[in-house]
């Protein structure tokens, strides 16, 4: 019956400060979050005439690098999506932001301690002689067993500013955690499509050697033969070994960019073989996505504005510290000097109450965390604010320069046929002995450098369209965001 007493007496009291505590917790102090204005343009200034012959599902996949058409590309790839580093250390970073989250939602229920322990007291008789009679006097040994629940009430919205703000922080460690992922994808395919350039350079230069190697036989025939002389023997040799030092400068040149790829897949470059492939792979033609567009593909655009949210949410939390904590709690046990009556009726003890605590006077300092908390989210907003900007910034870039390029291809390559003509109608000349050697070692330079040229401009051209991709936000899109364990 005692014990029922006890329970009712509980409930009468306590009852009535936890209903007044659900009510006030409906409110939140701290502004809701609205989303920074920034200005965008209706289109892209560079999107006018752009050819948008390239599906988009692609792009929406995630996969985009397949775009390019290359097996050995689309390999690499899922090798560094498995095992870069980089992108470790990110997804790392990820997994703290959601244990926070997780500790903050832990917030919102009651904490339960049980503790068990001995403990061995004295104090002093009085009398300093009766101290000396007897060294025991006043000793005591106490066994406690106690089980405590406390609860915090969220009055004032804290624990949920704290949790909105935790949450936040955690999608923006996704968007982190997409942003470098993209970042070393992009990394990879640009390396890789150089590479494939390079490879088509180094074959140019082989036939290109070959060729230079036949003239330079030919030339000295012709020197021994009495029918040329010996500058045209010193001109063509000239022209071979410089061609074979700029075929032996692409040698590192692609060893460098076949150890970097090594590193975006996670392996040793000394394990690591790409093997010369004839196949360069094609440019694509990328669809011109609208401004809204991109704030919802870029995850570096989505990773700020998520910022802009945590520091908002930061704002209430700093300003609940005006407001008193409330705190309900219970405790229970038992208590005895023995072992024998430890558990039992006439030992039990009990504690139940609310707890209303508030800071008076701090000097201030709730006043600056406020001002430092509102200070954090104007630098925040500042930041998307400048993200966005450099977003559209990236993309208008990159669009004017994949369409000047496309230009100047078209050039190129109409200057390469004219040397190709040039060169064939100059060495029948030279064959027929109506120009001298050095008017076929000119029209050969003009010819090689026009045959680079043209080479160069394409991968530039496919640079350019993977940083495209990427500054549009590659496949990157809400959906592909790791999910919440």
């Amino acid at each position: 019956m005692t014990h029922r007493r006890g329970l009712r007496f509980f409930a009468s009291k306590l009852a009535p400060t936890v209903f007044c505590a659900v009510l006030l917790s409906a409110c939140a102090i701290g502004p809701d979050y609205q989303r920074p204005q920034v200005a965008e343009p209706a289109q892209y200034k560079e999107a006018q005439g752009w050819r948008q012959a390239a599906p988009s599902d692609a792009l929406a996949r995630g996969a985009w690098w397949e775009l390019y058409g290359d097996q050995q590309l689309n390999n690499l790839v899922d090798k560094l999506n498995n095992a870069n580093q980089t992108v470790a250390q990110a997804e790392a970073r990820y997994r703290q932001a959601q244990a926070t989250a997780r500790s903050s939602r832990g917030a919102f229920f009651p904490t339960v301690d049980l503790s068990a322990g001995k403990t061995r007291a004295s104090q002093g008789t009085g009398s300093s002689n009766a101290s000396l009679s007897s060294s025991s006097s006043g000793i005591r040994d106490t066994l406690n067993t106690q089980l405590g629940v406390s609860w915090e009430a969220d009055i004032w919205g804290k624990l949920r500013r704290g949790l909105e703000a935790s949450n936040a922080s955690e999608q923006a460690s996704a968007a982190d955690l997409a942003a470098m992922r993209l970042s070393q994808q992009s990394e990879l395919v640009q390396n890789y499509l150089q590479l494939r350039v390079m490879d088509e350079q180094t074959r140019l230069l082989q036939s290109t050697v070959e060729t230079y190697q036949r003239s330079l036989q030919m030339t000295e025939n012709q020197y021994r033969a009495g029918v040329s002389g010996k500058d045209a023997v010193a001109q063509a040799q000239t022209q071979l070994k410089s061609t074979q030092a700029s075929m032996i400068d692409l040698i590192w040149q692609r060893a460098q960019l076949e150890n970097a790829i090594a590193v975006l897949i996670g392996e040793a470059p000394a394990t690591f073989n790409l093997a010369v492939s004839k196949d360069i792979p094609a440019l694509p033609q990328i669809p011109a996505n609208l401004p809204s567009q991109l704030l919802e593909r870029r995850p570096d655009i989505a990773s700020a504005e998520r910022a802009v949210i945590a520091a908002n949410a930061n704002i209430g939390v700093a300003k609940t510290a005006y407001y008193p904590d409330l705190t309900l709690s219970l405790a229970g046990g038992y208590s005895s000097s023995t072992y024998a009556d430890w558990i039992s009726l006439p030992n039990r003890f009990w504690s139940v109450g609310p707890k209303l605590a508030m800071t008076l006077f701090d000097g201030g300092q709730r006043s600056a965390e406020v001002d430092r908390a509102e200070a954090s989210y104007d630098e925040t907003v500042a930041k998307y604010r400048q993200t966005v900007l450099d977003g559209f910034r990236e993309v208008e870039n990159y669009m004017v320069q994949l369409k000047v390029l496309e230009d100047e291809a078209g050039v190129s390559n109409e200057a390469l046929a004219s040397a190709r003509e040039s060169l064939r109608l100059t060495q029948n000349q030279y064959k027929a002995g109506l120009i001298a050697y050095l008017d076929v070692v000119n029209v050969q330079a003009t010819a090689l450098s026009n045959e680079r040229t043209v080479l160069t401009l394409l991968q530039t051209r496919l640079v350019a369209s993977v940083q495209l991709i990427a500054a549009l936000g590659g496949g990157w899109d809400g959906q592909m965001q790791p999910r919440e364990e």
